[in-house]
């Protein structure tokens, strides 16, 4: 079958299969925006504030979160074969694992947090991120078990309840802001302390609603003790830290930037803060697309089909470049426009109106690493992502953009071309690695390649 026609046909399942995660992933992200929106209206400082204390305790959490991603695989192997009452098994599993971790990962949260002056952050925002770093580390537990939950559920194929939390969450979410942020209804106006416990009620509301769907699956995970096995925590830890390891690195290069952005003055931080959630926003699409792709590539390797592979493979990184291609054309022709959803301070929106080109400028490259790090997934290699992640953002990126910024007196400017360069490069390899692997996959599966 010609290229066209197999790229042709690997089209609609994979828009099918990504379009509820990609819904998924976009509200998740909306939530952080909808909480900076909010706060914007108190001043730059109240921006800074909530994206440095967001993006510390992501920087946690994120890690958690991808521990249990073993589940995905456990979980789906024995759907696959049809015995639930393993899959029930593996989801209790997950769920004292999402406990179990809450411990070291909230001690290590809550020493991060008494030691924030050590970045050198401006005080005005200092004083305003320390309560609410304290504030949303309560939602740790919370946000562990909602990974537990959406785990089990996307292995079984019962997408639309993550997808109905995620949206509706953003309704509680803004609800709760606007009564806790600014004191509506009868209720104190607690400024950027109000936007943290916003957050912990939206995510309380996400578990409760993810809990009720796995019970309409029949399982009763909250009975704990039973079948939990130390074999079977180490199976999805084993299985689980490769894709920890390269979301906490990747998530991480971006929260050490914002980390080093909070030494700077409110408003440059401000303007970081919109710009890089805008990023975040954009980067949902692809990553849903990427998780489609791992499927559709693992697939076709499965039913040992090469040709089948590198479509699947090559769709996911056509559809998410094609996003992010029109994504980057959004930020340049109407820069202004965005930032004013947020702000109407001169100086954040003179500061981002320069970061959001830079912003364009890298968005192919992030969609291509986003959805090839899927397609690589698909085939079973997590390693040379991870490894890819740790060169491209740790060793060139980051110390490039510090010295830009701090050493050179390029500002936030600076630490955006450092971390920009490292995205780039990332993108560039990895879907050069990529192309290698389709190439030669007709030599381990004994099929033609498609491209």
């Amino acid at each position: 079958m010609p290229l066209v026609d197999t790229l042709r046909r690997e089209l609609r399942p994979t828009v099918s299969l990504a379009a509820p995660v990609v819904i998924a992933e976009v509200g998740w992200v909306a939530m952080q925006i909808v909480d900076i929106a909010m706060v914007g209206r108190l001043g730059p400082e109240a921006i800074g504030a909530v994206g440095v204390g967001s993006a510390l305790f992501l920087a946690f959490s994120v890690l958690g979160m991808g521990l249990l991603l073993g589940l995905d695989t456990l979980v789906s192997q024995a759907f696959g074969a049809r015995d639930r009452k393993q899959c029930d098994r593996w989801l209790r599993h997950g769920i004292f694992l999402a406990l179990v971790l809450t411990l070291p990962l909230g001690l290590l949260a809550r020493t991060a947090g008494n030691h924030l002056d050590l970045w050198g952050f401006d005080p005005d925002v200092l004083l305003l991120v320390r309560p609410y770093f304290a504030i949303v580390t309560w939602s740790l537990p919370l946000l562990l078990l909602y990974a537990a939950f959406r785990r089990y559920l996307q292995a079984v194929s019962v997408v639309r309840p993550i997808m109905v939390a995620l949206v509706t969450a953003n309704v509680v979410n803004a609800a709760a802001n606007w009564v806790l942020v600014f004191g509506n209804l009868g209720a104190p106006a607690l400024g950027v302390d109000g936007a943290g416990w916003a957050t912990c009620i939206s995510r309380a509301y996400m578990v409760i609603v993810l809990a009720g769907a796995v019970a309409r699956q029949g399982v009763r995970p909250w009975t704990l003790i039973a079948g939990v096995r130390l074999a079977g925590l180490r199976r999805i830890l084993e299985l689980g830290w490769p894709a920890a390891t390269q979301a906490a690195l990747e998530y991480g290069a971006f929260a050490a930037v914002t980390m080093l952005a909070g030494r700077l003055d409110p408003s440059t931080l401000a303007a970081h803060q919109i710009v890089i959630n805008l990023a975040g926003l954009t980067y949902m699409v692809p990553l849903g697309i990427a998780s489609a792709g791992a499927v559709r590539v693992g697939h076709a390797v499965g039913r040992r089909d090469a040709a089948g592979a590198s479509a699947a493979g090559w769709t996911a990184i056509a559809l998410g470049t094609g996003f992010m291609a029109s994504a980057a054309a959004m930020f340049l022709a109407v820069p202004g426009a965005i930032l004013g959803i947020f702000t109407t301070d001169r100086g954040v929106v003179e500061v981002g109106l320069a970061l959001i080109v830079l912003v364009a400028l890298f968005q192919v490259f992030d969609g291509l690493q986003g959805v090839t790090t899927g397609a690589l997934r698909g085939l079973g290699d997590t390693r040379t992502p991870m490894l890819l992640n740790l060169a491209g953002h740790w060793m060139i990126g980051l110390p490039v953009g510090y010295l830009l910024c701090f050493a050179i007196g390029w500002g936030v400017v600076g630490l955006w071309i450092g971390i920009s360069t490292g995205l780039i490069l990332v993108g560039c390899l990895v879907t050069a690695i990529w192309w290698g692997r389709a190439r030669t996959l007709a030599a381990v599966l004994g099929d033609s390649p498609a491209a």
